[in-house]
């Protein structure tokens, strides 16, 4: 919530001047900002881009992102949101584009507000400045998903039965606030939660009774999370929520009440036999904060919660998880335990060619996948 617009002899702009400012700047110097945008998109993705269009949609971009600093938010009702939905679909360009288009556009539009002498990365009003910036950047593209939800044809951004986002829309969304967070080293944290027994319930009740359940969960998963975070569909049965600034405690509290809420809720009566059936989710979750060069994807934490699931399932279900992240590479004495022989011999491999490495000398590290995966018998004696 915006702070009350009290004026304070000693404190500068209210919240409101403070949003004009920024928004006012943001008009400014919209064509460097759009100019400096399109110098970089179009060499962004698979599909080749011309530079009028990319302009057209930078320019959308940046008029939303001013719109939605000054108003505090963005309504997907807007003419902005719509022509933005227009253009996006004038050459179907799929959603993680946009988003990486969108991220580029904050950064950006926050390198040139750094510059301001009022309200630039010196003054004392900056924290709040980056602040409106970033929280206007997601509202737009919340505005945007939720107009792509009035429109036919759309299935690739939301999923119809759970109302969520689906997988290709988390994907693109993660890669980029993995980059956010390393640049203002904040922690993330994810949480996977799986429907226990769905296959079960479906083969038993019908698969009407196992929609039923994943619509009521998908309206109930949403109330629990705050408007900046993520939620998607990952599978038939499985829910991601993507919570940016989240420190663990934070997350383990609302895993661990939706877990309980689910239980309580969800159920249904077999009219058949009378009985209440219980419907529980397990949970697994995975909070981490970025470290820069550390070579995280989508891909990569999914595997983990994976992990941790097939942990809770083995509980029995209807319990949340801790993942934990393997590291993408290992020290030379941590190989040599993973592969069950002397750092001698792994320096031995490394020079043969047989497992690469990211460094030499003291610091030698290596990919974590290839020693996982190196299965030839070593002899300590074989002059390796």
């Amino acid at each position: 919530m915006d702070a009350p617009d009290v004026p304070d002899r000693n404190e500068g702009p209210t919240a409101a001047e403070l949003r004009r400012q920024v928004a006012s700047r943001l008009g400014e110097r919209l064509e460097v900002i759009v100019n400096d945008s399109v110098a970089i998109f179009p060499f962004s993705g698979p599909q080749p881009l011309d530079a009028a269009y990319c302009t057209r949609l930078a320019r959308l971009l940046l008029q939303l992102l001013a719109s939605a600093v000054q108003d505090g938010r963005a309504d997907s009702r807007t003419g902005f949101v719509v022509d933005l939905h227009r253009l996006m679909r004038e050459r179907t360009l799929p959603a993680e584009r946009l988003f990486a288009f969108a991220y580029l556009t904050e950064r950006t539009a926050l390198d040139e507000l750094a510059l301001d002498e009022s309200t630039g990365a010196t003054s004392e009003p900056w924290p709040l400045v980056a602040q409106l910036v970033r929280r206007a950047s997601f509202d737009l593209l919340a505005a945007y998903a939720e107009r792509t939800q009035l429109e036919p044809g759309d299935a690739a951004v939301v999923d119809r039965l759970t109302t969520l986002y689906t997988r290709p829309v988390l994907d693109a969304v993660l890669t980029k606030e993995l980059e956010r967070a390393c640049r203002y080293t904040y922690p993330v944290a994810l949480i996977m939660f799986d429907v226990d027994r769905l296959a079960e319930i479906n083969r038993l009740y019908g698969y009407g009774v196992g929609d039923r359940i994943l619509e009521r969960l998908g309206i109930l998963v949403r109330t629990y999370f705050r408007e900046l975070d993520w939620v998607a569909r990952l599978t038939e049965d499985t829910l991601v929520v993507l919570l940016p600034r989240t420190l663990r405690q934070h997350a383990e509290e609302l895993a661990e009440r939706l877990r309980a809420t689910v239980e309580e809720r969800l159920g249904f009566r077999d009219h058949r036999s009378n009985t209440r059936v219980r419907v529980t989710v397990s949970g697994a979750l995975l909070t981490l904060t970025v470290e820069p060069g550390d070579p995280l994807t989508p891909e990569r934490l999914f595997a983990a919660l994976d992990a941790s699931m097939a942990r809770a399932k083995q509980a029995g279900g209807n319990v949340i998880e801790h993942a934990h992240l393997e590291p993408s590479s290992y020290s030379l004495a941590d190989a040599a335990r993973r592969l069950g022989c002397t750092p001698a011999t792994v320096r031995r491999l490394v020079a043969a060619g047989e497992l690469s490495a990211f460094r030499a000398g003291r610091q030698l590290r290596l990919d974590r996948t290839a020693v996982n995966g190196y299965r030839k018998p070593i002899a300590e004696g074989s002059g390796i």
